[in-house]
């Protein structure tokens, strides 16, 4: 939704700031971002209010074995520790260390008193009345179908029910004969016998709940907790049923491999099961698994994310409109072919993520949790009632996170898919419509922290998140958790610990807004390239985020991804590599390999691309529906673009494997040292370091620069480490790989302000125009083969698993103790090298020498 937005926030203090700068909004499609006023040689990022602002997201049509600094710069740096690592079972509820990173909300000390408190008490409650947090979430063993000695047990929360009773295939849809009885709790349950030694209801037979309501009406209910729902494809609307999923030991899946290590960086492949067919048709499971996921690992990612795979009754809504919560998206295949999937995954090394749905339900009756809300209080229900348990734009009803059964419910559902699955973590959807009882509906947030602690928190949600961020992490310490907010809420991801919510990352949304507002809306010379560096280097000072340039919101149906709008009909006519490239294909391919290599580089601590972006697919997504007479010919992924080698999206997808490589070889994901040294506007260049990497990222259009001044912290023989202008990603070959660019000092030692753009070293480089360039420093007592080897060339780009280099160049100028800090040292308006030196614009066929 779109909002205009007036209001200032004011900067917090910090001991990096050496100015304060002015702050305004800058408004986009659905998301508000404050960007960083700065002149000359400032550095920013430290404590700086620096964050992802938003208005809210943008509506969605959318076992029982387990119960047995030397330096004159600082540079800011993030370690190696998760969320997990800071949490702890005692938490102080007076000292609230959150606000020792952030002085700033030592006005709010109470209201983080007061939900630690809340937090603490109900932890508390659960312990004394269920034995632990991780035995609580064992709900799924009590409630639903579960097989006990010589019987199946099941058991319904729904207080309001009169009278119930069991019904499915096994009993011919009468229930006379498996009537339920109610305990004090409102919980039905019923005993079932087998006969004659095999269980009374079949394996994958269909039942359902049946049950009277106040106004003496029976009605029909899919099980809250079923593990399996199907639908008759053959009938139109027909209605999903629940379905008892309890395979014999020779049907059942058996993991095969371990869980893969918690990766250093997340590289994340975000991914949708159905639409992964080349085909116009659903997906299954198996199938990704066999064809989609070894391109993923080719392309050197480490980690998956799965979209849609909670069911969901309309295919259109993406995943996102939940019906049932335990159960696998029926479209794709069953329970057994999912584990299928994920082991796989992690055959090859790849940890899988699942996009988990918490923030609302369907407001579906007859298929959904929602049909099990019959009048009664909020205090009987799964969710809230009146206007706060209803969203208005998602037509979705809203969870009660008081309840005792509904925590019960969402936090066994975690669980259920950590173990059950093994999946390796979440990327909690739409949780800004939690964190306030307002949903973030026509809310514009300006960064004033009132926004974030004050009556409008919904601190019962809060809680909520914290007890499951905490219980995700004691469950699976390597567990990867993700928080998309566009609000902005400080602390989201810092350790509960610190009165933090517990998230180890946040999605970085204002990124691609920005992409995309500039690609629509200014030509290339109206760039500012102090403003994009500031909308990827504006981030919460020790919060990490994942960043992306574009992910399925760009893609679906009614926007553009970022090579359609640069390239649009050419996509259709000029991709044949028996032609020449025409200019907007060359632009085209040029500024995609910029755009996404720059976020990555620049914009987080993690990275992520949505399937089929990384070789620039075109078209849009759009599920079938009726106002495309359901038709499923956009609800795909063409992979024969990228498969034909007379087709020139294969070097936008080569030139993404080399991305990932480069990160693979040299952590500087991981890194928390990013130093932008030189934002040259004129020139249209910017220069950073990240990790022990130089990146020189030339944006005009037209104009090369030889000899470009290029500043670094390390002296040394510097080489090329990934070129996007190298012909194997579709470049015009002009930056030399075999040139050797040595350092020479700058300034007085320890003296920063008589360096060069504050660095203590300098070495001269190519830029062409539209090019961007990773250079690294060669390891001196590396083998002239080792070091051969260590640029991302074409031999390596086909190389799906390369093992990381066991030197470590960490300067030891750098004291790596912070986490997401931005040291910007110089905003120029020109490079005083190059004005000195009548730089030119070079042909194509010249290189660096």
């Amino acid at each position: 939704m779109e909002s205009s937005f007036n209001v200032l926030s004011t900067p917090m203090q910090g001991s990096f700031i050496s100015s304060s700068p002015q702050v305004f909004p800058v408004a986009s499609r659905n998301k508000i971002w404050f960007p960083s006023q700065h002149s000359t040689r400032l550095k920013f990022g430290s404590q700086e209010r620096s964050w992802d602002i938003s208005s809210t997201p943008k509506s969605r049509v959318r076992k029982d074995e387990r119960m047995k600094n030397s330096s004159a710069i600082s540079a800011v740096l993030t370690d190696d520790n998760s969320t997990a690592a800071s949490l702890e079972e005692d938490v102080d509820t007076e000292n609230i260390g959150l606000l020792n990173l952030d002085p700033a909300l030592e006005p709010y000390l109470d209201h983080f008193k007061y939900r630690m408190k809340r937090y603490v008490d109900q932890k508390k409650l659960i312990e004394n009345y269920e034995g632990a947090l991780e035995e609580f979430a064992l709900g799924y063993l009590k409630f639903g179908f579960n097989r006990e000695e010589g019987c199946i047990v099941y058991r319904e929360w729904a207080p309001a029910a009169q009278e119930a009773e069991v019904i499915g295939d096994f009993n011919g849809w009468k229930g006379s004969n498996h009537m339920m009885e109610k305990d004090q709790f409102g919980v039905w349950s019923i005993r079932i016998p087998d006969v004659d030694g095999n269980p009374a209801i079949p394996h994958n037979s269909r039942v359902k709940f049946h049950f009277k309501h106040g106004n003496g009406v029976w009605v029909d209910r899919i099980p809250a907790w079923i593990k399996y729902v199907t639908v008759d494809a053959t009938r139109f609307a027909a209605p999903y049923d629940g379905v008892y999923w309890d395979p014999p030991p020779s049907e059942r899946y058996h993991f095969k491999y371990p869980r893969p290590p918690k990766p250093k960086a997340p590289r994340i492949y975000e991914a949708h099961v159905g639409m992964s067919s080349s085909e116009p048709r659903v997906n299954s499971y198996r199938e990704f698994a066999d064809d989609v996921l070894p391109r993923i690992k080719a392309n050197n990612y480490n980690t998956v994310q799965l979209m849609a795979i909670m069911e969901h009754s309309y295919y259109g809504s993406f995943g996102y409109h939940v019906t049932n919560f335990f159960a696998v998206s029926s479209r794709s295949g069953n329970p057994e072919d999912l584990k299928y999937l994920i082991d796989k995954a992690h055959s090859l090394g790849l940890q899988v993520l699942m996009d988990v749905v918490h923030s609302h339900a369907s407001n579906n009756i007859t298929d959904g949790l929602n049909g099990f809300d019959i009048g009664q209080s909020s205090q009987e229900s799964y969710f809230h009632a009146g206007d706060r348990g209803y969203h208005n734009l998602w037509d979705s009803r809203l969870f009660n996170y008081a309840n005792w059964e509904v925590l019960r419910f969402l936090l066994s559902n975690l669980r259920w898919w950590l173990e059950e699955y093994n999946f390796d973590g979440f990327r909690f959807d739409g949780i800004t419509s939690m964190l306030y009882v307002h949903h973030g509906i026509n809310m514009g947030f300006t960064g004033n922290y009132y926004e974030y602690f004050s009556e409008a928190t919904d601190v019962d949600s809060v809680v909520y998140l914290m007890l499951a961020n905490n219980l995700i992490h004691k469950i699976s310490p390597d567990a990867t958790i993700i928080a998309e907010d566009v609000s902005g809420m400080p602390g989201l991801g810092r350790p509960v610990s610190e009165g933090g919510i517990g998230f180890d990352y946040r999605l970085a949304m204002a990124i691609p807004d920005k992409w995309i507002d500039y690609v629509k809306n200014k030509n290339d010379q109206d760039w500012s390239m102090k403003e994009v560096t500031s909308s990827l280097t504006n981030r919460r000072y020790t919060e990490k985020c994942i960043a992306y340039a574009e992910s399925h919101d760009q893609s679906i149906v009614g926007d553009k991804t970022i090579v359609f709008l640069l390239m649009d009909k050419e996509m259709y006519s000029g991709m044949s590599c028996s032609t020449d490239t025409s200019p907007v294909v060359d632009r085209g391919i040029a500024l995609h390999k910029m755009i996404h290599f720059f976020t990555m580089t620049l914009g987080g601590e993690g990275y992520l691309n949505f399937m089929g972006n990384e070789f620039g697919h075109p078209e849009w997504i759009d599920f079938p529906r009726d106002g495309n007479n359901w038709s499923y010919d956009k609800c795909r992924r063409q992979w024969n673009l990228v498969d034909s080698e007379h087709l020139r999206y294969k070097f936008m997808n080569a030139f993404d494997r080399a991305m990932n490589l480069l990160d693979e070889k040299f952590s500087f994901l991981a890194s928390g040292k990013q130093i932008v040294s030189s934002i040259d506007e004129d020139n249209k260049v910017v220069v950073f370091e990240r990790g022990d990497l130089v990146f020189v990222f030339n944006f005009h259009p037209d104009n090369t620069y030889e000899r470009y001044k290029v500043g670094c912290d390390l002296p040394g023989k510097y080489r090329v480490a990934l070129d996007s202008d190298a012909w194997e990603f579709g470049g015009h070959g002009r930056v030399g790989h075999d040139v050797d660019h040595f350092t020479s000092p700058e300034g007085i030692p320890g003296v920063a302000e008589t360096n060069f753009n504050d660095r203590p070293n300098s070495f001269k480089v190519l830029s062409p125009a539209r090019t961007c360039v990773a250079y690294y420093r060669v390891d001196e007592s590396m083998s002239v083969t080792e070091d051969d080897q260590t640029a991302i060339s074409s031999e390596l780009l086909q190389t799906a698993n390369i093992e990381e280099s066991d030197e470590k160049l960490v300067s030891p100028s750098v004291n790596i103790s912070d986490v997401g800090q931005t040291v910007v040292v110089s905003v120029e308006e020109s490079n005083e090298e190059l004005k000195d030196s009548d730089a030119n614009v070079w042909d194509d066929d010249q290189s660096d020498d």
